[in-house]
């Protein structure tokens, strides 16, 4: 199938919910987004929802995909987010902002819709020693963390990407961006998980590890430096609370 079709968004679910050591690696992270949700007034946005179901944690997340899709509430672009002002407290993402084409747009969009105080909390691909061998070799996905810019051409929702963008904003350019976007504060980067969705398959429908394995690996994995090791990490940003207007 089209990697940009809106059926292969809700195969990869049924993958996902199928698969018991991969679903169990979506529940812990979104238990980790969960957890990071500010304790404030306001709505919280997801982006990218069409393969999840964030919804079975946060019950009143809006759900959102570029395109239309059955299981989501909301038809919304990143860069374009049909969103009042200053109505989030989070907006939350998972594998979602290395295909954003725009990152500066929906950077600019984020800041105008969340609350101060609010926040971005994404689990994204990372650029380690380990993870540019996986990702480089093993991956469909573009990982370019030597790429001069933030952006790449977009071929489509899905099929245009750069896994090592996250890396590349927070960590080799985290200077530039804090420049640009003084209204935000990076909170925490924690890289993490260096095997486990490795030997799960990812969303395929390859099976390696049965799913009472999963916390027998995740021990395994905490031998290991995830600031070398890591393939994921969780990125928190705060909007300023005294940001001026928008």
């Amino acid at each position: 199938m089209d990697l940009d079709s809106p059926e292969l968004t809700l195969v990869r679910l049924q993958i996902i919910r199928s698969k018991p050591f991969l679903k169990a690696i979506y529940d812990e992270w979104y238990e980790m987004l969960n957890n990071s949700l500010p304790g404030m007034e306001g709505h919280v946005l997801e982006l990218g929802s069409g393969a999840g179901f964030l919804k079975d944690v946060i019950p009143n997340v809006i759900t959102s995909e570029v395109f239309f899709s059955p299981n989501v509430d909301l038809i919304a672009d990143g860069c374009r987010l049909p969103i009042p002002e200053s109505s989030l407290r989070a907006i939350v993402m998972t594998d979602v902002l290395h295909h954003i084409p725009a990152v500066e747009l929906f950077f600019h969009e984020a800041v105008r819709c969340l609350r101060p105080g609010g926040r971005i909390l994404m689990i994204e691909p990372w650029v380690t020693s380990w993870s540019k061998l996986i990702y480089q070799n093993l991956h469909h996905e573009p990982f370019l963390p030597d790429s001069k810019d933030w952006g790449f051409p977009s071929s489509g929702p899905l099929s245009g990407a750069n896994g090592a963008i996250p890396w590349i904003l927070f960590v080799r350019d985290r200077k530039k961006f804090e420049q640009t976007y003084p209204q935000l504060t990076i909170e925490s980067v924690h890289p993490f998980m260096p095997f486990r969705y490795l030997l799960s398959g990812g969303v395929s429908t390859r099976n390696l590890i049965p799913g009472m394995s999963a916390q027998w690996i995740k021990k395994f994995e905490s031998l290991f430096d995830a600031n070398h090791w890591g393939m994921f990490a969780f990125v928190s940003l705060r909007l300023n609370k005294d940001v001026g207007p928008r």
